[in-house]
C-alpha cells in the first residue's frame, strides 16, 4: 500500500475516533482503547510487518509519518501505537516460522497488540544492560525472573518483548537475550496504573516476572545477540517512532498559536496580533525550526530504510533535535497564546506536558547527543 493511502486511513481514524477520545484520555489518564482498536480495524496494526504475512511492509519513514500524524491529535495514542510497531519490527527481524504464525500474522490482522518491556528499575537510561534473570527450564524452555518498568501498553498488550541477561553468567554485559512473554503467562504481574505529568494515556506500568516459564520457541533470534537488535532494530524504530510522535506535538502547538493569533481581534483598536511585526517574526522562526527538524527526521528515516552507513548518527541526532523542537514549540506557542493558552486543562497545557516527556524517555537527549559524537569520532558507542 502506498504511503498516501496509509496516511488517508490514519486521517480517517483521527477524524472519526481520536478527536473525540483524546481529551478524555488525558483528563482521566486512560489508555486510548477506541483509537488503537480503530487503527487495528483500519488495517494498520501490521504497519511494519511484511506483505507475505498480511502486513503493509512499512519501514522507518512510513512509521515516522504515521506517528507524526497521530501525535498531532493525541500523543498518547501515537506513543502506544509506536511501541506496538517497534515491538512488531523486533519480532519480525529474525522471526521463526512459528513466531510468524503466532505473532506476525495476528498482528497484521489487527488481532494482536504487542509492546516492548526493556527498561528496568535499576538500569535507568541504560535499558541495554538488563538484569532480569534467564535460566534454562527442565523441559528445554526458559524461566524468566525480574522486573520491568515503564512498559507502554502495560496491561493491554497481548504480548511483551522482554529483555533478559545472558544465560551464561560469565558472558559480556552486551550479550543479552529477548523473549516473547504473553499477557496471561503465570507469574506475570502488573504494577500500579500510570499517572504521569504528560503522555497520560500510555499505560506505562511496571511488570513483575516471577519465575515466568516460556517455551524455547519464545526466544527471539539467538541467545545473547540482542545488542544487534538494539542498534539495528530497537534503536532505529523506537527513535523514529518517538521522533514522529513529537513532531506531531510540535506541529499541533504551532497550529494552535497560528489559529488563535489569526482569529483574535483587540477590542480597543480592532486590530489583530497577527499584524504585529514581532509576532510575525516569532512565528516565522518557529516555522523554520519545525521544518528543518522535520526534514532531518525524514532524512534519517529514509537513510535507515536505505541501509545507509550514515543512518545511525542521523537517527540519533533526529530524535534529539525533535525533542528540543517539541518542547520549544509547545512552550513558545503557550507564550504567544498569552493568558488564554496558560489556562489549566486546555490543549496548550496538554501539548507542553506531553512534549516534556521527549527529554525524559530513554535514551535521553543527552545520551543521544553523546552517541552521535561517538559514532562520528569512531569511538566505542557504549564506552565510559
Amino acid at each position: 500500500m502506498e504511503l498516501e493511502a496509509i496516511l488517508e486511513r490514519v486521517m480517517t481514524v483521527r477524524r472519526d475516533v481520536m478527536e473525540a477520545e483524546t481529551e478524555r484520555v488525558d483528563k482521566d489518564c486512560v489508555w486510548p482503547s477506541e483509537s488503537l482498536r480503530a487503527l487495528q480495524r483500519a488495517g494498520l496494526g501490521g504497519l511494519v510487518v511484511d506483505r507475505a504475512h498480511g502486513g503493509l511492509d512499512g519501514g522507518l519513514y512510513t512509521m515516522t509519518r504515521v506517528c507524526e500524524a497521530l501525535g498531532e491529535t493525541c500523543a498518547s495514542t501515537a506513543l502506544c501505537f509506536g511501541m506496538h510497531a517497534v515491538a512488531s519490527a523486533v519480532i519480525a527481524a529474525k522471526a521463526t516460522a512459528a513466531q510468524k504464525s503466532r505473532y506476525l500474522e495476528p498482528i497484521a490482522a489487527g488481532e494482536h497488540l504487542t509492546t516492548l518491556a526493556l527498561s528496568e528499575p535499576g538500569s535507568g537510561v541504560h535499558f541495554y544492560f538488563p538484569q532480569t534473570e534467564l535460566r534454562k527450564a527442565d523441559d528445554g524452555g526458559f524461566v524468566v525472573h525480574g522486573a520491568k518498568s515503564f512498559v507502554t501498553n502495560g496491561g493491554h498488550a497481548d504480548s511483551y518483548v522482554v529483555s533478559t541477561a545472558a544465560l551464561d553468567e560469565n558472558a559480556a554485559p552486551d550479550q543479552f537475550s529477548c523473549l516473547m512473554v504473553e499477557k496471561d503467562a503465570p507469574g506475570l504481574r502488573l504494577g500500579p496504573a500510570w499517572a504521569g505529568v504528560g503522555m497520560r494515556g500510555n499505560a506505562s506500568r511496571s511488570i513483575e516476572l516471577n519465575q515466568v516459564h516460556v517455551p524455547k520457541s519464545a526466544l527471539l533470534g539467538d541467545e545473547g545477540d540482542q545488542m544487534w537488535y538494539v542498534f539495528h532494530v530497537v534503536g532505529p524504530y523506537f527513535l523514529m517512532a518517538m521522533a514522529g510522535s513529537y513532531l506531531g506535538i510540535a506541529t499541533a502547538a504551532l497550529r494552535e498559536a497560528i489559529t488563535h493569533l489569526s482569529s483574535r481581534t483587540y477590542a480597543h483598536n480592532a486590530t489583530s496580533p497577527a499584524r504585529s511585526p514581532v509576532v510575525q517574526h516569532r512565528v516565522g522562526c518557529l516555522y523554520a525550526e519545525i521544518e528543518r527538524t522535520r526534514r532531518l527526521a525524514y532524512h534519517a528515516a529514509q537513510a535507515g530504510d536505505a541501509g545507509s552507513p550514515d543512518s545511525l548518527p542521523a537517527i540519533f541526532a533526529a530524535k534529539a533535535e525533535v525533542a528540543d523542537c517539541a518542547v520549544h514549540l509547545a512552550n513558545e506557542s503557550m507564550t504567544l497564546l498569552g493568558g488564554i493558552g496558560y489556562r489549566q486543562g486546555g490543549r496548550p497545557e496538554r501539548l507542553l506536558r506531553d512534549a516534556r516527556a521527549a527529554h525524559v524517555m530513554a535514551p535521553t537527549t543527552d545520551l543521544l547527543r553523546l552517541w552521535t559524537g561517538r559514532v562520528l569520532l569512531r569511538q566505542p558507542l557504549l564506552g565510559d
